[in-house]
């Protein structure tokens, strides 16, 4: 990913005197061979995320929201337009991500699952335990610590990917549907906990999720990808102040009047796909 040159922010992005854009992409695409042809994944993506910003994205299956996370992260290349990513300080990677799947070592224990990213970046060791201990303290696994992965729940373990990615001290923070697998109650937790602790650092965090709720508690901005292929369909400001309760906001009417708007974009963007499906096939 190339570095990114100061110029003025793109139509539509998000005032925010001071801060500067953390992503920028313009016209992104990706099209992969499928067969004789090609597929489009995505088309004409225009976004900037800023420094500091929690952005959800969401949309109907199979519009391209993990494929633009794992460009974002590095781990595919996009094939049309422009992306531009602020470099990351001395000695701090660009970014961590976390995948829907929990992604940690079997044979390492829980500190060294956490560890394993700083122990890379040649931190000194007692800085290194002091971090660690810190997020581990965070996600509440200081007293397993010293357990390894076969013994903790599905939760459990993503509060570890969790705690590795954060203590990595990122500039940005990729997540691609964490929560997925958990159960409501587990859900529930980890969004309070990644909450509490982003209002702490303030990272630059892109997360991808099926869930209107989710992205509504969550996000300073809703992102609503397009059917196929994906693009920009909407982009929603949050009007709530943070910290944020889950409780606290589903006693709000707006955050019904968001989370049905941010629906009714996934519906018609989802119906839109069907109808333009039929009309191929029978074109």
């Amino acid at each position: 990913m190339k570095a990114m040159p100061e110029f003025a922010l793109s139509p539509g992005a998000p005032a925010a005197p001071g801060r500067r854009r953390a992503i920028v992409m313009e016209n992104l695409g990706k099209r992969f061979l499928a067969g004789k042809g090609e597929y489009t994944a995505l088309r004409g993506v225009d976004l900037d995320i800023l420094d500091g910003e929690f952005v959800c994205i969401v949309g109907p299956s199979g519009c391209g929201k993990t494929t633009l996370l794992r460009i974002l992260a590095g781990l595919d290349t996009h094939t049309d337009g422009r992306l531009a990513v602020r470099p990351a300080a001395a000695g701090r990677p660009l970014t961590s991500v976390v995948f829907q799947e929990h992604s940690i070592f079997p044979w390492l224990s829980v500190y060294d699952n956490v560890a394993y990213g700083v122990r890379s970046s040649g931190m000194p060791k007692p800085e290194m335990k002091r971090r660690v201990d810190y997020y581990l303290d965070k996600v509440g696994l200081r007293p397993f610590a010293h357990a390894y992965p076969h013994q903790l729940s599905g939760g459990m373990k993503q509060r570890v990917s969790i705690a590795r990615a954060f203590a990595n001290d990122p500039e940005i923070l990729l997540m691609d549907e964490p929560f997925s697998a958990l159960d409501e109650q587990n859900r529930a937790v980890m969004q309070e906990e990644l909450l509490r602790i982003w209002e702490e650092t303030r990272k630059t965090v892109v997360f991808i999720t099926h869930s209107v709720d989710e992205a509504v508690l969550l996000a300073d901005r809703v992102v609503v990808l397009g059917g196929r292929p994906g693009g920009v369909r909407a982009t929603l400001a949050s009007p709530f102040a943070r910290p944020r309760s889950y409780a606290a906001l589903r006693a709000d009417r707006a955050y019904v009047d968001l989370a049905s708007r941010v629906a009714a974009h996934i519906q018609e963007s989802f119906l839109q796909t069907q109808s333009d499906q039929t009309g191929d096939g029978h074109g």
